[in-house]
């Protein structure tokens, strides 16, 4: 009987984790999320796991959410001397049976505009990101504190990408 509580209770506790991945097609989009970000904060970063499952390659080519200035792709590249620099890309490719990651110093996504509107853990984020073939999918980011995670690679509240 003890085990049947035990597994029932680890069933219930991973409920939220499932509850946190979508499906468009044979695309998997797992735990889209942003690090909290301080009051002065203009703009955010948003961080997902995307698996292609299928035969044939895809690609996320934008995202939007509404309240913001702008969502767009971005990608995160350091240079020789060790300068990193954000720049726009016009899509992601996700090649069939591969997994790819947006995360923070590498691709990932721009929310622009905060202007005093910071964003603060607990807060959900509602997003449609739109893929050439699987079409459009509505996700939620969820705001989680930077508190025990590495974020690496640049810190978004306070910089303001290239165009």
């Amino acid at each position: 009987m003890k085990s049947l509580y035990t597994a029932a209770l680890a069933a219930l506790l991973a409920l939220p984790a499932a509850a946190h991945e979508y499906t468009a097609g044979a695309l998997t989009v797992d735990h889209p999320m942003a690090y909290e970000t301080p009051k002065t904060a203009r703009v955010g970063g948003g961080y997902l796991t995307i698996t292609n499952g299928g035969d044939t390659a895809d690609r996320l080519v934008s995202i939007s959410a509404e309240g913001f200035d702008e969502v767009s792709l971005h990608q995160t590249t350091t240079d020789d001397m060790g300068v990193a620099r954000m720049s726009h890309v016009d899509g992601i490719d996700l090649p069939a049976g591969e997994t790819v990651t947006l995360k923070p110093g590498g691709l990932h996504v721009m929310f622009m505009g905060l202007d005093g509107d910071p964003f603060e853990e607990g807060e959900k984020i509602p997003a449609t990101l739109t893929f050439e073939k699987a079409g459009t999918l509505d996700v939620t980011f969820n705001v989680e504190s930077r508190r025990g995670h590495d974020a690496g690679g640049m810190d978004h509240s306070s910089h303001a990408p290239e165009h």
